[in-house]
């Protein structure tokens, strides 16, 4: 096997040098810099918002609740999956556990998923549900998706005042923790900042004090546009940085490991021997690699007892064809194997934690706890590679049945593309060398740099993010609370149009302009741009309701997944919408689980899953006209008539008549794929698809590159590389 391998350094946190008087710590615990930082600066009346960029592992969830366990303080931790807010609850229930705070501080968490069941086994509305989890909470661990929508106004009924919510949870937090707020995109990023600039200028009339609230950022790779907007805001932001303040140290040798403990420095990252493996740019060369070395694997387990792996993979589809092969593989030698992808089910994400090899997708690489010291990973781009490398070495060992077990050394293999490994390791003088040993700032700064870089979007804010700053705008001059935030709304505008360098009332016009436009097209009400731009993650109008067959769990069973991965990869049987329901009714009853029906309201279609294409099959979206006129007008549009091809989907025809009534919000671009996302550097996972007109319908590759929703609107700030007079196309 062709690898180069070389040693990362431990990694060892600075203790705190002074620690704050009032911070009473449980028996033999010590506080590290970063952690007595963050509790003086959320102490601080003159700072409004924290950064804390202290490397993966340094216990930054500490940090963020150490106020909160030592006083009444009342936080709302934000998290992007609920895989990490369940691994976070746990957690601080665990340190309340160990702290024993005499306040006795009652932790809730509150999902989409857990908001529907508990709405609809209570009787409540979902403003009922939220208000009664709130307003018991003095920790709440959700995430950004639902503070969102309750800042929009999403859970208040017609006559309610469009406060109502909001005005909650301003009376009752104090802290707003976003955690590994790294992985969210431009949209997102508006997002908060439109919800911080609300709370920043409504919080003072919604409560008894006139402290400001606190916002604390969580991510060891923290997003510069996002500070200097908030800056730009007039928010006063400190940020955290140990890296930058030599507070960590990356010793060699075991005698200087024993002296740094001495001295209470804490080890957050044990060495590990990682090893690249270069691979050809093939759709199946990481799976194809696994199958070939899977006895690399095995002998791992035999010559390390104890062990426990992960295989993080970017494919879904590649994640569920590897799990059958390594239980036939492993459970032999009474190993066993999880599975943990955003199509597993609850159950199977929760036993996956305990697996001796779980595989999974990004559901397990962003901020879960997991105790391992085997991990094999691929990654599409440096953030990426180094959040997967981080989820290693962070714990000695773990317990098995009350015993203690150690782990004997900590091994990684990153399958990489080929021109990686050469920039890496090739040349005159290449910034790695073969079985040499370096610290993990020098390798993550080398990955940043030679890695392959995916473009910011930072036209977004400017083009798109005053959209929902004028929603909200436009609720607080709402009739039943105008008078109460007059002055409110003038300085959040004010606000608003100094962050997105732009006027709400230039955003106005676009947005009756949209409006007007889906009228004439559709002769209905409504604005599906507005709609897109305002929402968190972007609607889901290719959305299927799935019946997973290949699940064990019967409870588990009933899922969605956006109709692109369906035909990419899954092999399928359309079912009715009232087939669906009536299973899922019924196996509710049988269980006597509750499976809410909220989530499948919005569905394209219905279909049971057989199984998983062994290889990813071909197809494209196609438009039963020209195409030309559409491109030509370089933006955001929405289309209907919208339809699929694919020559081996027996099932196309049905899907075809629902989608094509579908109005999509979509962005079209005159060339293949495949160049848009060379020239623009687009992220992996970047959702734009081949397009086909009535007049290049038989081409062996489609001419046209089409984007929805949030995708669109984000193509929409890169597209003007490609456009010039001429006809010309050209890349800036």
């Amino acid at each position: 096997m062709n690898t180069n391998s070389i040693t990362l350094k431990p990694v060892y946190s600075c203790p705190a040098t002074e620690v704050p008087e009032d911070v009473k710590l449980p028996e033999n615990w010590f506080l590290s810099w970063h952690q007595a930082e963050t509790f003086k600066a959320l102490s601080d009346p003159n700072i409004d918002v924290i950064l804390n960029s202290a490397m993966t592992g340094d216990g930054k969830s500490l940090a963020a609740y150490l106020k909160s366990l030592l006083e009444y303080y009342c936080a709302i931790g934000l998290y992007p999956t609920n895989e990490l807010a369940r691994d976070q609850e746990i957690q601080i229930n665990s340190y309340i556990e160990t702290f024993k705070p005499e306040h006795s501080p009652r932790t809730n968490r509150l999902s989409s998923l857990e908001l529907e069941i508990y709405a609809e086994t209570e009787g409540l509305k979902k403003a009922g549900a939220i208000a009664t989890r709130t307003g018991q909470s003095e920790i709440l661990v959700t995430n950004p998706d639902i503070l969102h929508y309750i800042y929009r106004g999403a859970y208040v009924l017609k006559d309610d005042n469009p406060d109502k919510m909001w005005s909650r949870i301003d009376r009752n937090f104090d802290l707003f923790i976003f955690d590994e707020f790294h992985v969210f995109g431009e949209p997102q990023i508006a997002s908060v900042i439109n919800t911080m600039l609300l709370i920043r200028y409504t919080s003072g009339l919604n409560r008894q004090s006139g402290d400001r609230k606190k916002f604390l950022f969580l991510s060891a790779t923290p997003n510069t546009q996002l500070i200097e907007r908030l800056e730009k805001a007039g928010f006063r932001c400190y940020a955290i940085d140990p890296i930058a303040q030599n507070k960590y140290q990356f010793p060699e040798t075991s005698a200087l490991q024993q002296q740094l403990k001495a001295e209470n420095w804490r080890e957050v990252a044990r060495e590990i021997k990682l090893n690249f493996v270069p691979l050809e740019s093939a759709a199946k060369a990481s799976e194809t690699w696994l199958r070939e070395n899977s006895n690399l694997i095995l002998a791992h387990f035999q010559q390390h007892p104890g062990s426990k792996g992960a295989i993080i993979l970017n494919s879904i589809a590649a994640v569920k064809r590897l799990i059958p092969f390594f239980q036939e593989l492993l459970q032999p030698y009474g190993l066993t194997v999880g599975e943990n992808t955003g199509l597993s089910g609850k159950g199977e994400k929760e036993r996956s934690l305990n697996a001796d090899l779980v595989l999974g997708t990004s559901t397990i690489d962003i901020g879960v706890d997991f105790k391992i010291n085997f991990l094999i990973f691929e990654s599409s781009d440096a953030g990426n590679f180094i959040q997967r490398l981080g989820r290693l070495g962070r714990h000695d060992g773990y317990q098995k049945n009350g015993v203690q077990i150690k782990f004997d050394g900590f091994t990684a293999y990153t399958l990489v593309p080929n021109f990686l490994v050469e920039r890496l390791f090739d040349g005159d003088a290449p910034p790695l060398q073969t079985e040499g040993i370096y610290d993990r700032i020098f390798l993550n700064n080398t990955i940043r740099e030679k890695y392959r870089q995916i473009n910011d979007f930072r036209g977004y804010y400017s083009r798109w993010g005053a959209v929902q700053s004028f929603r909200l705008c436009w609720d607080l001059g709402d009739a039943k609370i105008k008078q109460q935030y007059a002055e409110s709304r003038e300085k959040f505008q004010q606000a608003c149009e100094q962050v997105f360098d732009t006027s709400l009332r230039k955003v106005a016009g676009k947005i009756n302009g949209w409006a007007k436009e889906w009228n004439q097209l559709s002769g209905k009400k409504g604005n599906p741009i507005a709609d897109d731009a305002c929402s968190f993650r972007g609607s889901s109008p290719l959305q299927c309701g799935i019946y997973d067959l290949t699940e064990t769990s019967e409870i588990d069973r009933f899922k969605t997944y956006d109709l692109p991965g369906i035909l990419s990869n899954l092999e399928i049987e359309l079912w009715t919408e009232a087939g669906f329901m009536r299973s899922l009714q019924q196996t509710a009853q049988r269980t006597g689980q509750p499976i809410p029906k909220g989530r499948f309201s919005h569905c394209l279609a219905f279909m049971k899953l057989h199984n998983y294409r062994e290889e990813r099959s071909n197809w494209k979206f196609a438009y039963p006209g020209d195409l030309t006129p559409i491109a030509d007008a370089w933006k955001v549009q929405v289309l209907t008539g919208v339809e699929i091809w694919q020559p081996d989907n027996r099932w196309a025809t049905e899907i075809n008549k629902r989608l094509r009534k579908e109005g999509l919000v979509c962005y079209v671009i005159r060339r293949p794929v495949s160049e848009v996302r060379m020239r623009l550097r687009l992220p992996m996972h970047f959702q734009i698809y081949p397009i086909s007109d009535n007049y290049s319908f038989h081409d062996a590759i489609a001419p046209y590159s089409v984007a929805f929703g949030q995708s669109a609107l984000l193509l929409d700030t890169l597209a003007y590389r490609f456009k010039s007079e001429g006809g010309e196309l050209w890349i800036a």
